[in-house]
């Protein structure tokens, strides 16, 4: 039996910081996909790293680096919520707030042409807060036939 391993050399990664295009300036900040969601989870109204992390479904050590970059880089702040456990909440600075529009532009973009798949639309005749009724097809529908009843969900 014969094993073969091939290692490969680790990839470095490349500083656009020095580069004159600002497009390649801001993804040095910014460019990493994390980054971008847990920036979209900020202007959601997270602030905790334990918010970011249900959210996200992400590594502490992987989102401990990448909240630490963004405030690095003056996107987040951190500031101290909690003395004992020292807890720290992660708040949008000016520049952090600037990036909105990004992350609206890449929203439309996704939606456009990276939609998600469509969920199956049925719907229940309901008044609030009262049982539901029944509508012409499913009371005269004949027995023995499927009816699921759910609330419409977009």
């Amino acid at each position: 039996m014969m094993i073969v391993t091939c290692y490969r050399p680790l990839m470095q990664r490349k500083s656009f910081s020095e580069m004159r295009c600002p497009i390649a300036r801001g993804l040095e900040h910014v460019g990493e996909w994390w980054s971008m969601l847990i920036l979209r989870d900020a202007f959601r109204g997270m602030t905790r790293f334990d918010q970011f992390q249900k959210s996200l479904d992400i590594a502490p050590n992987m989102l401990t680096r990448r909240l630490n970059r963004l405030v690095e880089s003056g996107i987040l702040e951190r500031r101290p919520y909690s003395e004992r456990p020292l807890r720290h909440e992660y708040l949008l600075t000016p520049r952090g707030r600037d990036f909105q529009p990004v992350l609206t532009e890449l929203l439309k973009w996704g939606r456009t042409h990276f939609p998600a798949e469509p969920l199956p639309a049925t719907t229940t005749d309901r008044k609030p807060g009262g049982p539901p009724k029944e509508n012409s097809k499913t009371a005269n529908a004949s027995p023995g036939k499927d009816q699921r009843k759910s609330r419409t969900r977009i």
